[in-house]
């Protein structure tokens, strides 16, 4: 089924997280996901921002952008409303990424659904952003220099950017450079931990 993707007011948190070197086609070996673009870091991202202990957050939404590899940009995006079928461990949500990674990517701004609460289509960090932006998420940056996550005014809808084991470029810091920046402190933490982090600050809300 192909559909355009309508972000609905029942989900609150939407993560973005940029995979430089993650190969958007492909073959992927889920035995060495560091060694495939360092694909480890965007797959305990997802599982972060989607998975309790005992089930899965229906208020969260989380897209990858795979950057790497010959072919076009591709985002795949990870429902938490209606995603079923993955369990949370890094070789499952691989296998899943591993199977779109076959496909044709589809037009940008058209997602098209593979599984039930997983998408993907084409398209860069500039994309996402407008559709956040038409949906009225509030964009912020996870930067170590920004305003601590605990001191902001936290709106309905949320929406965290954050990067791969490699900082953002000059073309997203060009991108990113006029939306607010929050921080989990001084020291640079691992990107699943940040998500962590966030969700456990929100949930206190």
């Amino acid at each position: 089924m192909t559909r355009i993707l309508t972000l609905g007011d029942s989900l609150k948190r939407f993560y973005a997280i940029i995979g430089h070197r993650a190969p958007s086609s492909g073959k992927l070996n889920l035995n060495d996901l560091p060694g495939s673009g360092r694909m480890d870091v965007l797959v305990r991202a997802i599982n972060s921002a989607l998975f309790l202990s005992h089930g899965i957050r229906n208020d969260s939404l989380i897209t990858l952008h795979l950057q790497g590899g010959e072919g076009p940009d591709r985002r795949i995006l990870f429902d938490g409303t209606t995603l079923a079928g993955v369990r949370p461990d890094e070789r499952s949500i691989a296998g899943q990424i591993k199977a779109i990674m076959k496909l044709p990517i589809p037009p940008v701004g058209r997602f098209q659904e593979i599984t039930q609460g997983i998408f993907h289509s084409g398209g860069d960090i500039t994309d996402t952003i407008e559709s956040w932006t038409k949906d009225n998420v509030e964009i912020n940056i996870l930067d170590a220099d920004g305003t601590n996550i605990t001191e902001k005014n936290i709106v309905e809808k949320i929406g965290i950017i954050l990067s791969d084991d490699l900082p953002f470029n000059e073309y997203e810091k060009d991108i990113l450079d006029t939306y607010d920046k929050i921080s989990l402190g001084e020291k640079w933490l691992q990107g699943h931990s940040c998500i962590a982090i966030t969700q456990y600050e929100l949930d206190k809300l």
